[in-house]
């Protein structure tokens, strides 16, 4: 028997498709975020300059703020230094003059400066720290009221020649209802009086202090009894 196909009979069956299945991990690819570093702003701090002073005529420079006390060097037009300090009773600047290995006090009429000395700190006078002396305070100190005046007396302190500078007086005093820091001084050890106008109207007492003066230096102060008005 013969048999005969036909292409309507025929069944199609499909053939698989062979699939490759990856070998090994799959790493997917990081991308990297960077990470942003603060860098602080820096604001600039600006340096304190000291005010700097050239002498403008021949003048002391003192070891105290006044006249009143002792010399210490010699100055001459063109001298340089700054002004470190300041003092709160009177308007004598604390300099370091180049040509000094030491500080020194110095009159404001006698330099030119450069500079705000409105930004310097007040200083306080330390006259122990001054070199030396070997005599000690005046002895015996009193003060009388004749009214408006007070005289104030002590006993001689005898030094030798070479030594011997006097005396020194820092007084705090009442006139025309305005206080007065107040400074003089006697240039040997022959004086020992002294009389100042002091009168009532002050919120503060008046006051004062004596020293001796030898040229190596102050003694300790004698605290002056001050008789009030």
């Amino acid at each position: 028997m013969t048999v005969t196909s036909t292409i309507a009979a025929w069944t199609d069956t499909p053939v698989p498709t062979q699939t490759s299945t990856p070998t090994g991990t799959f790493t997917p690819t990081v991308t990297l975020t960077p990470t942003v570093t603060f860098t602080p702003t820096i604001t600039a701090t600006a340096t304190f300059s000291f005010p700097v002073v050239t002498v403008n005529q021949q003048a002391h420079c003192r070891y105290g703020p006044s006249s009143a006390y002792l010399h210490a060097a010699d100055l001459y037009p063109g001298d340089v230094g700054t002004a470190r300090q300041r003092f709160v009773n009177s308007k004598w600047l604390y300099v370091k003059f180049d040509k000094l290995k030491y500080f020194c006090w110095v009159a404001p009429s006698v330099v030119d400066v450069v500079g705000d000395v409105t930004t310097l700190a007040y200083t306080e006078l330390n006259l122990q720290a001054i070199g030396s002396n070997m005599y000690g305070p005046p002895k015996n100190v009193a003060a009388t009221r004749d009214g408006n005046k007070v005289t104030i007396t002590w006993d001689q302190v005898s030094m030798t020649t070479d030594d011997d500078r006097g005396y020194l007086l820092e007084l705090f005093v009442c006139q025309n209802t305005a206080y007065y820091w107040w400074t003089d001084a006697y240039p040997n050890q022959f004086t020992t009086s002294y009389t100042v106008k002091d009168e009532a109207g002050c919120a503060q007492p008046s006051s004062g202090k004596l020293y001796t003066v030898e040229k190596h230096g102050f003694s300790e102060p004698a605290i002056i009894p001050w008789p009030p008005p």
